[in-house]
């Protein structure tokens, strides 16, 4: 700023002597132009690097998932954040590449709940209702999981070799992973001792012979 406040103080004072300023401005005018150019990248950093700091999509420690990564926030910058992958390494994150896209911030949710959903298969020939009623004890025993939003347990689709029951239920955010783990156990646990089977992905295959070729 202070320069500038110089050079335009100095075209003034020549205009003022009546010194032809006109080339002198364009002069200056295609400088700043090619300066321009030249920080173009630069410049995008620091403008995205304003909006982020400006709206705060997301503060350090934040989990923030990016064009299907996600990274875990350690520094914000007019020019680069810094964060790093749930499994450890460091990641430069330029900031344009930050705010061009979606942006999910992972350790925000609404009304700080996250929801489980989980698909478990069961055999044709099993007793549905009994395969619904105990993942619904299974839900119901645990005390992580909310009772308002009420779970959904039902059945979603018949698959081409189970019947497939869809689970889901809310949790508070910071249980959500843990929670998600222990229940998996869990549920499978006791569908197991219930006798309900899980089946695998299966084909019948059906070979059809030809009819016999006379000796020659």
């Amino acid at each position: 700023m202070r320069v500038a406040v110089i050079v335009f103080t100095m075209i003034a004072v020549l205009n003022r002597f009546g010194i032809e300023t006109t080339s002198l401005i364009a002069l200056l005018g295609a400088a700043g132009l090619a300066i321009g150019l030249a920080l173009q990248g630069t410049l995008s950093n620091v403008a995205s690097g304003v909006m982020i700091l400006l709206f705060r999509p997301f503060k350090i420690g934040d989990a923030v998932k990016l064009g299907g990564d996600v990274y875990v926030i350690d520094a914000l910058g007019f020019f680069v954040c810094k964060a790093h992958l749930p499994d450890g390494p460091s990641v430069i994150l330029p900031n344009p590449k930050i705010w061009g896209q979606i942006i999910v911030n992972l350790s925000v949710t609404h009304q700080d709940m996250r929801r489980i959903d989980e698909h478990y298969g069961i055999g044709y020939g099993d007793d549905i209702d009994a395969a619904l009623a105990i993942l619904r004890r299974i839900a119901a025993e645990e005390p992580r999981v909310l009772d308002d939003p009420a779970p959904l347990i039902q059945v979603e689709q018949l698959g081409d070799s189970s019947v497939n029951i869809l689970f889901r239920v809310w949790t508070a955010r910071a249980d959500w992973f843990a929670t998600k783990l222990d229940l998996v156990q869990r549920c499978k646990q006791a569908l197991e001792a219930g006798g309900i089977t899980i089946p695998f992905p299966q084909r019948d295959v059906h070979l059809v012979q030809g009819p016999a070729q006379a000796p020659k």
